[in-house]
């Protein structure tokens, strides 16, 4: 069993000299807290052990450097991948009728619309689909079938309305 108080303790006395100590490497608070976050979960999980050490916040310290680092060679790498291929093809914006879609899925029950994409977008089996949401196969079914009646009428376009616009 882990020693919540101790590990507790540790944090509450080491947490501001680590943070204070990986601004410094990273230049950077975000980072600095993303890699003291990443370093006292590995503590936690390891407590038994790193509370034996003589000195367990050298060893925090040091994972934390070694997280900061690591995501430093990581954004390095990236960003020399990109100056090697160039930026991503732009990303079209979606069409009007990919909004009226999902504008009209919004408006369903949550059900419906559930079993609608796993079927339709994902090109799930309906009994995947049963076996997904936890409903027998004739539920998804009706769902299906409420599902598709429901968006017609919501994506039926009014002829008066049209001819007015």
């Amino acid at each position: 069993m882990r020693d919540v108080d101790g590990f507790d303790e540790f944090y509450r006395g080491s947490r501001q000299r680590l943070l204070g100590y990986l601004y410094v490497v990273t230049g950077d608070v975000a980072e600095a807290q993303d890699a003291a976050q990443e370093a006292y979960v590995r503590a936690w999980q390891r407590w038994a052990t790193v509370s034996q050490y003589d000195d367990p916040e050298a060893w925090v310290r040091l994972v934390a450097t070694r997280v900061a680092v690591s995501r430093w060679r990581s954004l390095r790498s990236r960003a020399r991948a990109y100056l090697r291929h160039g930026p991503a093809d732009p990303v079209p914006a979606p069409g009007t009728d990919t909004v009226e879609i999902v504008t009209a899925l919004r408006r369903l029950p949550e059900e419906q619309r559930t079993a609608l994409t796993l079927y339709y977008l994902l090109g799930l089996p309906v009994s995947e689909v049963a076996r997904q949401t936890g409903a027998p196969v004739g539920t998804v079914k009706a769902r299906l079938s409420r599902g598709r009646a429901a968006l017609t009428g919501l994506l039926t376009v009014d002829l008066e309305e049209a001819r007015d616009a």
